[in-house]
């Protein structure tokens, strides 16, 4: 089908999802008990009325969410078109997508890549190596063929410093809870060594490749059963030894939320410990394997982030933020690691560095200016190689280099251009022409359709970027259908990236907003900082600001405005939708955080502490409560409409958060616009999950959006 006639064929889905708001109606209320709970905390009175819906094996709680993903399947299933819609959505995701590879020496002259790819309707994406880069891919883990639902993923990988072996971690059911397992590159055999726990792996293999340094969680038993999610350390395993009585390097007597990672260098001798403590602050260790000493730090006890870059024979490049918030880097000698010994090789800059990479004789680096990507090369000592052009306003999926040899790769996508893997050899003085290693092509007609990048101003004067797309000629007639979303946490920048899930939208006329807010790492670690702990209300008020730029912009208007969010970004639109419920006609919410009073409880949760504070602290609890969006419903209130979704398996974010939030928003106005809840089984938070739930739920959101925003041509 030519790109005209898919168009056509949305617009068409457009018109029957418009008719949804009739045929559909408004589910009816499905009662939910409400108890007396109050929790006197920090001298404040808390009422908690449905904390029965915290626990998810009573048989109560079960009825009530299977009666209520019962009601939301009523009203979503008769929606007019969603056939048509799901077609399309397959026809984007069908093109698959690919992963940037990382290159190990098998011999002289000899390379050996390794990358992942999915490819058409693969519900999960399959690791594939190739010998040399012209070479031809052949399948090395492919999880698709043992668990025929797709509800199987590959986690991560670590392939040996001669590319003979992978270390790899599966997990099951959207859990991320990895187990590792290690195969043979060459013939594909699987080795009988498997290590239960390695959720998040961190790895290192010895330059033998008879054994790794690695991060696992400790065994039951070990410690109190409610902080098995936690007190993740560092062990050595040799191939063929008893994982039982694997050997830790590091952990004992740590705070149990510490996230230590491990480099090694070349020769074995230097292992480097980066230990991140929430994401602002974290410290760095080095270990002298030979002398098999104790830790030596390198960098502590300093509100600053730190993480190796690379670790050498004789130096250790180190990035960090100390006096730079926006980024430096530093090259130490591993014998006399002292700050007094560290050589400043990259000074911070107007730009925020985003990422940094060695390779053999230089550094690649990619950094921002106002949401902009920029890609530059130099040498080891820092002196400038020239810059990569890049495609144009968009993102990277990732950045690699290897220390034996002068080459980088990376991913580039934008709004409207999905993934391309670029490869390209550095020996040169300058920056080299990048060489395409893999490309997938979309079936959309990207010209019809234009970004803009515009500023809105928040309430205390913040500028913040806000990314526009939409049909080249749309009209600011204040009614366009529009869709707003966002993050603001946990320094993740927001940028230009592949979004197949909105080309329908785009097709059948909307716009797609994408704010950049304070608590992301687009500024720098200050811009971080100001959007978290007290200052949370910063990330909030940047989100309510980008909308009212819409309106009073003639984008759209607040019944033609729709909003999105998951995760941190789910709490975004929970906390907006409770402070300005006027502003927005409907509201996808989605894997989200919600009770901010008791959330540090479930789950691996008190990782989040770092970000949010705990409610454990009196000061911390005052700003918590301030801004929980389950605390901040009132009865009577005219709500947007709502789709809040979650998963069962989720082991970041409790599933309470929804079940809660759904029983309060229905209890306050029973009335009024559709309240409904999606929990979906044998799912997690995202990571590993099976494209044809992907798919399924994707579907559900933009019915449910399209329905209530009366999409139309």
């Amino acid at each position: 089908m030519d790109a005209t006639c898919e168009v056509r064929s949305l617009v068409v889905v457009s018109l029957l999802l418009c008719s949804a708001v009739a045929a559909a109606g408004k589910p009816p209320a499905i009662a939910a008990r409400k108890d007396d709970v109050v929790d006197r905390l920090h001298g404040v009175d808390v009422a908690d009325p449905y904390r029965w819906l915290e626990d998810a094996d009573a048989p109560e709680v079960q009825r009530w969410t299977d009666a209520q993903n019962a009601a939301t399947r009523r009203a979503l299933d008769r929606v007019p078109g969603r056939a048509a819609l799901e077609k399309r959505l397959w026809q984007l995701y069908e093109i698959g997508s690919v992963g940037v590879p990382v290159s190990r020496p098998v011999k002289a002259g000899l390379r050996r890549y390794f990358y992942t790819r999915r490819d058409g309707k693969q519900n999960q994406a399959v690791l594939y190596a190739r010998d040399g880069a012209g070479g031809t891919d052949r399948a090395l883990v492919d999880v698709n063929a043992e668990r025929t639902d797709g509800t199987r993923a590959l986690d991560w990988w670590f392939p040996s410093d001669d590319g003979a072996l992978i270390a790899y971690g599966v997990s099951d059911d959207g859990s991320e809870e990895s187990t590792l397992r290690l195969r043979d590159a060459v013939t594909g055999k699987e080795l009988g060594d498997q290590i239960p726990r390695t959720r998040s792996c961190s790895l290192a293999w010895t330059p033998d490749g008879r054994g790794f340094y690695y991060t696992r969680y400790p065994a039951p038993g070990e410690v109190p059963a409610a902080e098995e999610k936690y007190h993740r350390a560092v062990y050595h395993h040799r191939l063929g030894d008893d994982p039982a009585k694997d050997r830790k390097l590091f952990g004992d007597g740590r705070d149990k939320t510490d996230w230590p990672g491990v480099d090694l260098s070349p020769d074995g001798r230097w292992l480097a410990i980066t230990v991140s403590q929430g994401w602002s602050k974290s410290e760095v260790y080095l270990v002298d394997v030979r002398a098999g000493g104790a830790p030596v730090a390198v960098a502590v006890g300093e509100p600053a982030k730190f993480s190796v870059v690379e670790m050498l024979d004789d130096r250790l490049y180190l990035f960090t933020t100390s006096g730079a918030p926006r980024g430096r880097l530093f090259s130490i000698d591993p014998r006399q690691p002292g700050r007094a010994h560290w050589r400043e090789v990259m000074k911070e800059s107007t730009e925020v560095v985003l990422s940094v990479v060695y390779f053999r004789g230089g550094l690649a680096v990619a950094s921002l200016q106002d949401a902009a990507l920029r890609l530059r090369l130099y040498d080891a000592e820092g002196a400038s190689r020239g810059e990569l052009a890049l495609p144009g306003l968009g993102s990277l999926t990732a950045l690699t280099g290897a220390r034996d040899v002068a080459e980088i790769c990376y991913g580039f996508t934008s709004f409207l251009v999905p993934t391309e893997i670029f490869r390209v050899d550095v020996t040169a003085p300058q920056a080299s022409t990048a060489e395409t290693w893999r490309k997938l092509q979309a079936p959309i007609d990207a010209t019809q359709f234009q970004v803009e990048r515009v500023m809105a101003t928040s309430g205390d004067g913040t500028r913040l970027p806000l990314f526009l797309v939409h049909r080249k000629g749309t009209k600011r007639d204040g009614a366009r259908p529009t869709l707003l979303t966002g993050y603001g946490g946990f320094d993740h920048s927001m940028l230009p990236t592949w979004t197949p899930s909105a080309i329908p939208f785009l097709e059948a006329g909307g716009t797609y907003a994408m704010a950049v807010l304070r608590g992301g790492g687009e500024y720098g670690e200050e811009w971080h900082k100001a959007g978290m702990f007290g200052r949370k209300q910063n990330v909030f008020d940047d989100f309510i600001a980008a909308a009212e730029w819409l309106v009073a912009n003639h984008v759209t208007s607040p019944e033609h405005l729709a909003i999105s969010g998951r995760s941190n970004g789910g709490l975004l639109v929970g906390a907006v939708l409770t402070q300005r419920p006027d502003l927005f006609r409907a509201v996808v919410c989605g894997v989200p955080l919600l009770d901010m009073v008791r959330y540090h409880r479930f789950r691996i949760a008190a990782l989040w502490t770092a970000e949010y504070g705990s409610p454990d602290d009196p000061e911390a609890f005052r700003w918590l409560m301030a801004y929980s969006p389950y605390h901040r419903v009132r009865d009577g209130v005219a709500y947007p409409a709502v789709l809040l979704h979650t998963a069962a398996s989720d082991t970041r974010v409790d599933a309470m958060h929804a079940r809660k939030m759904t029983a309060r928003l229905q209890a306050a106005n029973p009335k009024g616009k559709p309240v409904l809840l999606r929990l979906e089984t044998h799912a997690g938070h995202g990571a590993g999950k099976p494209l044809s739930k992907v798919i399924a739920q994707i579907v559900d959101e933009w019915s449910f959006v399209f329905s209530q925003l009366k999409v139309k041509k």
